[in-house]
């Protein structure tokens, strides 16, 4: 008799809840279709009107919050951006905080009844900042992790570049293992396995291709020899500074000790936003995947008053 396996976006969720010691939440997909005919995805994990929503940054999707999300046991939305995950790539590559930010807006609008405690790493924190500073109506606090404006984060994982600016399509889910662990990318083989299928899909052709656009952009830069035209990092260089200084709500900067944000940058943030408030963790850039205990007990501690999920 064959035994069912489970192999959906879920089935990681079990043994890392497990890991933590925590319940396993409800989780679902839900996709909303916008006027201009693209969609946005997000997971919803918990039954009860969210209070917390993740924004992820370039190149990654919402399941880099499934850690952090468990630790936290509490209703809350992990967006995928335009151009990530399961929601629709942009036509004009416009993968700015600003314009990321209306759509993210417009799920807001559709998927809360509250506003929310906005928590976005990188990209998604220009992301979160450019959301809260243009509807504020929908953002009761702001954390940024790991990222100021300004900060060229290309800088460092030079063989990041190299990843991305490769082929855009695979034979196996293994040759982008294999190529990930030999250019010093996850952790443990299971843990890059997991980070790889969640972040690619089978086409119809059964090529294996990254979900996120910004790796197709990077190979056809490449192609094009132009390799800083359409690379991914290039959209976290554009200025949010203006966004932060209009943020009227609560502010916290998580830096990163082994990330991109050096103290110096840190200080800059506080002397432009007095308000802002910084907190350093012993993580990388990534903080939601190497402190997600720590950064979720800081949600936790700063999320309105509610059930648990």
């Amino acid at each position: 008799m064959d035994v069912a396996i489970d192999i959906t976006e879920f089935s990681y969720l079990p043994a890392q809840a497990e890991a933590l010691g925590v319940p396993l939440p409800p989780v679902e997909r839900i996709t909303l279709t916008l006027a201009d005919g693209r969609t946005v995805s997000a997971l919803r994990f918990g039954t009860d009107a969210p209070r917390v929503t993740l924004l992820h940054g370039a190149g990654l999707n919402a399941h880099t919050w499934d850690t952090t999300s468990l630790a936290l046991q509490q209703p809350l939305l992990a967006i995928d951006l335009a151009g990530h995950g399961d929601s629709s790539w942009r036509a004009d590559a416009d993968y700015t905080p600003r314009t990321l930010a209306r759509d993210v807006a417009a799920a807001l609008d559709a998927w809360t009844t509250q506003p929310q405690l906005v928590v976005g790493q990188s990209l998604g924190g220009l992301t979160g900042a450019a959301l809260a500073a243009s509807r504020p109506d929908l953002v009761a606090e702001l954390v940024i992790v790991d990222i100021t404006p300004g900060i060229d984060v290309s800088a460092g994982p030079a063989a990041l570049r190299a990843f991305y600016e490769g082929p855009t399509d695979f034979a196996t889910r293994d040759e982008l293992v294999d190529k990930a662990m030999s250019l010093g990318f996850g952790g443990t083989r299971p843990e890059t396995e997991r980070g790889v299928f969640l972040n690619t899909r089978v086409r119809a052709d059964g090529r294996v291709e990254w979900k996120h656009h910004f790796a197709h952009l990077a190979a056809q830069a490449l192609a094009a020899h132009d390799p800083g035209s359409a690379a991914a990092p290039s959209v976290l260089h554009e200025t949010g500074w203006d966004d932060l200084a209009a943020v009227r709500a609560p502010l916290t900067l998580v830096r990163a000790i082994r990330g991109f944000v050096s103290e110096t940058d840190a200080e800059e943030l506080q002397r432009r936003v007095p308000q802002a408030r910084v907190v350093a963790f012993d993580a990388t850039h990534n903080v939601q995947e190497t402190a997600p205990t720590a950064l979720a007990d800081l949600i936790a501690s700063l999320a309105p008053a509610g059930q648990g999920i």
